[in-house]
């Protein structure tokens, strides 16, 4: 590839780019499209769209680039927590780090490079980009010293970049955990694999075992239950609730005349009449048999009874006989038939046939809940297994009913399944590396020979077309690793993040460098690796003949991407299709809101530090390229931080440790790749010095990981226990204990008698008095009952 071929895929990126920027600084601007830009402020603020037309709105401006550059790290934590910040800091950190590489490299190595040989260069848009590379460097040059110095520089500035960032970060962590409102996760451990008694349910077994073993710190407990159909239609029956109140409130409570007597009923009342002859039907062959949905027609009508409360009756004239109807009265009515019949057997065998073996077991401290969750609690590894509980908004409650002797034959499965993933996508890879061979392809294609003359598509087909081909393959990446993170069973949604973005990093990194570097046909690339003693020298050969196909990636992948991640276009269509097409005016609710896709960005932020580093001495013309991608995601990463994603849970910037274990490898693999070509191009004194500066970075990566990282894995119980003892000062036992009450609730439209087994347990009256008292307690909680207020 020639300086043309480069300059035209910088040219269609620069321009997609422009197109892109320009049109999103316009539409940024609609009232239509606030949902789409100023989600998280739509949900945090009231903002005012009904502004008249205004020209302004149809010309492009950077104002939102001038937002995001003055924004503090205040504003951006506040906006999307400490998660959002650390990620900001692995932009900077590139930053930092790429500028001095780019200032040695481009200034000291790519003269060098350039004029390594004796030999009659042709004008710079006509020359090969190999004569940019360190390939063009003559064996045993005088010279190599300056790549060797070079190589110093980068790898010492990182490490100490690192060892600040790291040193910061653990800081903010430490400070998010003492400075945080009360979080029922430092109190509450999840226990699996709870053993199964014949005599007792697990709810009573998980009681006698705590109660036994740690009486003094002992609270309460909830149970995990498992969702069965009545379930999933009372979430429905909550879609359609919000959907037929907001048609309501935009109708501004119009009424319709009855077909029978004239008068006017309420839209809700024609549901409720038709719901009394599904009654009939349904109530003698559906609720009679199963005690289990008796039960789940009971927690309809406490949470229906909670709304109706909180509607403080309201009421319609009726349809036919003009009395008053309440808006519920049809499950009230069976929900109370149903109570009377089973009031008695309530804690029978029905209740226990959705208890599953897992439950959130409540302390009275942060540190009495560390210690029962690091301690083993059974001479069986594999019985009553504790962790620290996640987040209550972080729970993947659908995956805490797997057995847990299921979880590690479910991640060797996923295991397999990633690797067999890995290596059947070398197909399009390999696709993709016959387009940059131009002989190749005019072999395997003839009929191609005539077009590939033409200069243009001769740029096209070997500069962009091979990076737009390969970025598209990887859109199909992330979702599937996703899935396979899923189907490990982790019990988090920062977890199950987690998990798929190292999936994709590990990805990314196999077959986006390694395959593309040591490629040319699948028998070649498994020939490589049949022997491991020539991958440096293997390295050393193809990283600079492939460092012109990273560089159009990058372009393609990084340049291209964030333009289409500021645009928004997937939400943007499902946007128009919703206002324009199905006619819907309201705003979507919080839980249409993104959350930031920190396994999809945070791979490709690696991915490039990885390219940086391994070319940044081989072939320094990709720093300034990679250098415009940092600087342009530091503002575009800002503003959707700020505007568009909700942060939905907090893990404390975890993800940084895999930053630093994968910055450390590409550093040592830097170092080895340079050994290499030092070696090929017979350089002893180069390789000499080489050899010393990967050992100390192995030795900073230790010092590092004895350092910083167990404050990732573990909470130090010196800040826990001054927590708790700054609790009891102030008096906040019965506040924290009434919240632990209310935070672990599986079903969120329930009522809060479900958040202990002791509760579930009673029966009458007192359990719907408790219902309506303990309501007005959950609405401080949980969001969903809120919003229902508000929309209502």
């Amino acid at each position: 590839m020639d300086i043309g071929a480069l300059l035209t895929s910088a040219g269609i990126n620069i321009a997609i780019c422009v197109v892109l920027l320009s049109l999103y600084s316009i539409l940024r601007k609609q009232p239509s499209n606030v949902s789409v830009y100023f989600m998280r402020r739509l949900i945090s603020e009231p903002i005012k769209h009904s502004d008249p037309f205004h020209f302004e709105r149809l010309v492009p401006s950077a104002s939102w680039i001038v937002r995001a550059w003055q924004a503090t790290n205040e504003e951006i934590l506040a906006a999307g927590g400490v998660d959002a910040l650390v990620f900001l800091r692995i932009v900077v950190f590139s930053i930092r780090v790429f500028i001095i590489a780019a200032a040695i490299c481009v200034f000291l190595l790519l003269p060098v490079n350039y004029y390594g040989q004796e030999m009659q260069h042709k004008q710079i848009h006509s020359e090969s980009l190999e004569v940019f590379t360190i390939g063009n460097v003559k064996e045993g040059s005088k010279w190599f010293w300056t790549h060797c110095l070079a190589l110093y520089v980068i790898s010492c500035s990182a490490c100490v970049l690192l060892h600040f960032e790291y040193k910061n970060i653990t800081k903010m962590r430490l400070a998010h955990i003492t400075g945080s409102p009360v979080n029922p996760s430092h109190f509450t451990v999840l226990v699996r694999s709870i053993p199964c008694s014949q005599n007792h349910s697990y709810s009573k077994s998980v009681e006698d075992f705590f109660s036994t073993y740690y009486p003094a710190s002992y609270v309460s407990h909830q149970m995990v239950y498992r969702a069965g159909r009545v379930d999933k239609l009372m979430k429905d029956a909550e879609k359609m609730y919000r959907m037929l109140k907001t048609i309501e409130s935009q109708t501004k409570k119009s009424y319709m005349p009855c077909c029978l007597c004239g008068k006017s009923t309420h839209s809700f009342e024609a549901l409720n009449n038709d719901a009394e002859s599904v009654e009939i039907k349904t109530s003698s062959d559906e609720l009679q048999p199963s005690q289990r949905e008796k039960k789940d027609v009971e927690k309809i009508y406490r949470k229906l009874k909670t709304i109706e409360t909180q509607k403080k009756m309201s009421s319609t004239p009726g349809c036919l006989c003009g009395g008053i109807m309440h808006y519920f009265k049809m499950l009230k009515k069976e929900a109370e038939s149903v109570e009377c019949k089973t009031s008695s057997d309530r804690s029978q065998p029905s209740q226990t046939d959705k208890e599953r073996p897992a439950a959130f077991v409540f302390f009275r401290t942060r540190y009495a809940a560390i210690v029962a969750a690091q301690v083993l609690q059974s001479s069986n590894p594999m019985l009553w297994v504790t962790q620290l509980a996640p987040e209550p908004n972080d729970v993947y409650w659908s995956n805490l009913s797997i057995p847990y002797k299921q979880i590690w034959l479910r991640k060797i499965a996923t295991l397999l399944g990633a690797i067999v993933f890995m290596f059947v996508f070398l197909a399009p890879v390999t696709f993709v590396q016959g387009l940059t061979q131009l002989d190749q392809l005019r072999q395997t294609f003839p009929f191609l020979k005539g077009i590939l003359k033409q200069k243009f598509m001769n740029q096209l087909v070997t500069g962009y077309l091979p990076s737009v081909i390969l970025m598209l393959f990887m859109y199909a990446v992330p979702p599937t690793m996703m899935l396979f993170s899923t189907i490990e069973g982790n019990v988090s949604h920062s977890e199950r993040k987690k998990s798929a973005g190292i999936k994709v990093l590990y990805f990314t990194i196999w077959n986006v460098f390694f395959v593309n570097v040591l490629s040319g046909s699948i028998i070649r690339q498994l020939s490589v690796f049949s022997s491991f003693r020539d991958i440096p020298t293997q390295l050393a050969k193809a990283v600079p003949t492939q460092a012109t196909f990273f560089m159009t990636y990058v372009l393609t992948s990084g340049w291209a991407s964030l333009s289409f991640e500021v645009i928004q276009l997937f939400p943007l269509l499902c946007n128009g299709f919703r206002r324009f097409i199905l006619r819907r005016q309201e705003e979507p609710c919080s839980n249409h809101a993104l959350t930031f896709p920190h396994h999809t960005e945070i791979p490709r932020l690696l991915l490039f530090g990885l390219l940086g580093f391994t070319c940044s001495i081989m072939a320094p013309l990709i720093l300034p390229f990679l250098l415009v991608y940092f600087f342009l995601a530091f503002l575009v990463y800002r503003n959707q931080i700020l505007n568009v994603y909700v942060p939905k849970y907090e893990s404390g910037g975890q993800f940084w440790p895999v930053v630093h274990n994968t910055t450390i490898f590409s550093l040592v693999l830097t170092q080895v790749i340079a050994l290499g070509v030092f070696g090929i191009k017979r350089s002893p004194v180069a390789s000499g010095f080489t050899i010393p500066l990967i050992f100390l970075t192995l030795l900073f990566n230790e010092y590092c990981r004895q350092r910083f990282s167990p404050v990732f894995k573990r909470s130090p119980a010196q800040v826990l226990i001054e927590m708790d003892k700054q609790d009891e000062n102030w008096g906040r036992a019965e506040e924290i204990y009434k919240l632990l009450r209310t935070a672990y609730c599986q079903f969120p439209l329930l009522s809060l008698d479900l958040s202990t087994s002791q509760e579930l347990s009673m029966a009458g009256n007192s359990g719907q008095n408790k219902d309506e008292g303990s309501s007005k307690d959950q609405e401080s909680h949980n969001p969903d009952l809120n919003e229902i207020k508000l929309l209502s």
